[in-house]
């Protein structure tokens, strides 16, 4: 621009050099308004080759790919994704954040979002239902220093007889015995990584709940089967104590359930209570007697036991189902089994003998006995014709 303005200067000058005779005024007006126009012109020319619409369109494109949502691998250092945008408003604000940022914060698959909200591990632990006999609830339980207890038994009467005034008496003869229950010994142990231990602090106490509910399942079982060896003796073992024949195999009778209640002694049948499972408790809620009454009663208070024939029910799982030869049923005096306990359920944690491999050792050991004292007091139903 600086070189057309210094020669159209000149060409004014020339002209002004040429006519001198002409008024100077009209001839540098003149020359200013060449001069005007001249630049308008180039300015134009200017505009016609800058064409600023190309620019434009290319600024919109790089606005909208600033805009649209970054995909896998895209995101920059200094600009977080959709995603841990929402997250880091979740760790802020907890709940309260907004419906899109809930929408981002999918669990539904890592692509969406799921990898930054992982579930939550519950303290809480989902057990299996485990159940055993309430004996511990009705049998007589004592506790004792030595590794067995002697019970003295006196088996017979002194032979008094009805003499006169002067008359020779005779001499009686008498017996005794006794009965002893030793203390039997349950005992187990369980290995956990020191890992397990560090990372869930509520892993020791599943432990020592599933140790607890193993060793009273077991050791109520004991109290019905045991054979006496290594276990406890079970009250269905013994040998001693009598039955009453059912009348049919398969079928309970309403009339033996009466004929063995009555068969023991008023006193022990007055202290006793009924034991079975819930199968046959459920098959002798339907019985009846000659005028139609049902032969079991319903508990009207809380915490009172169900009756049948006036006496009290146990339910207790580990006595076995209605079956041809089977013993269903047992009613008896409970006080007549004793359980001594030795040394309650003794939980040891040993963190060193196995160390080197990265586990720690948990003893568990029980000392309890159980026997019949008075066979006489119990009486069980067999299910056969005699």
């Amino acid at each position: 621009m600086k070189h057309v303005l210094h020669h159209q200067l000149l060409g004014s000058t020339a002209l002004t050099r040429k006519g001198e005779d002409d008024d100077p005024s009209d001839m540098v007006t003149k020359a200013i308004s060449d001069l005007a126009k001249t630049v308008d012109d180039r300015l134009k020319e200017v505009e016609k080759k800058t064409d600023t619409t190309k620019l434009g369109d290319r600024l919109d494109k790089l606005e909208a790919k600033m805009n649209r949502p970054k995909g896998e691998g895209d995101d920059k250092a200094d600009e977080p994704s959709v995603e841990r945008k929402a997250f880091a408003a979740y760790l802020r604000l907890g709940d309260a954040i907004s419906p899109e940022d809930q929408k981002a914060l999918n669990q539904s698959s890592n692509p969406e979002g799921g990898y930054l909200a992982p579930a939550e591990l519950s303290t809480e632990v989902i057990r299996d239902l485990v159940e055993f006999s309430p004996i511990r609830a009705v049998a007589s339980v004592r506790g004792t220093g030595a590794p067995s207890t002697i019970y003295p038994t006196r088996g017979d009467l002194t032979n008094a007889k009805w003499v006169g005034e002067t008359q020779t008496r005779e001499a009686s003869g008498i017996t005794f015995g006794q009965k002893e229950i030793a203390v039997k010994e349950l005992a187990t142990f369980v290995d956990i990584s020191n890992r397990l231990l560090g990372d869930a602090p509520q892993a020791e106490t599943e432990v020592r709940a599933a140790l607890a509910e193993d060793f009273g399942k077991k050791e109520a079982t004991a109290f019905v089967w045991g054979e006496g060896v290594l276990e406890p003796e079970g009250f269905m073992v013994n040998p001693d104590i009598a039955f009453t024949a059912n009348g049919h195999a398969a079928n309970l009778s309403p009339d033996a359930l009466i004929t063995l209640l009555y068969a023991l002694p008023a006193t022990y049948r007055n202290r006793g209570a009924w034991a079975m499972n819930g199968t046959t408790l459920a098959a002798i809620r339907k019985l009846k007697d000659g005028d139609g009454r049902f032969l079991w009663q319903p508990s009207y208070q809380a915490g009172q036991p169900e009756m049948i024939l006036g006496r009290p029910v146990v339910e207790m799982v580990d006595m076995p189902d209605i079956g041809a030869d089977a013993f269903p049923i047992i009613y008896g005096d409970w006080e007549a089994y004793r359980i001594l306990d030795r040394i309650g359920l003794d939980v040891l944690v040993d963190p060193y003998t196995r160390r080197t491999n990265g586990m720690t050792r948990i003893h568990a050991n029980r000392r309890v006995g159980g026997g019949v004292l008075q066979a006489a007091r119990f009486r069980k139903l067999k299910m056969a014709v005699s």
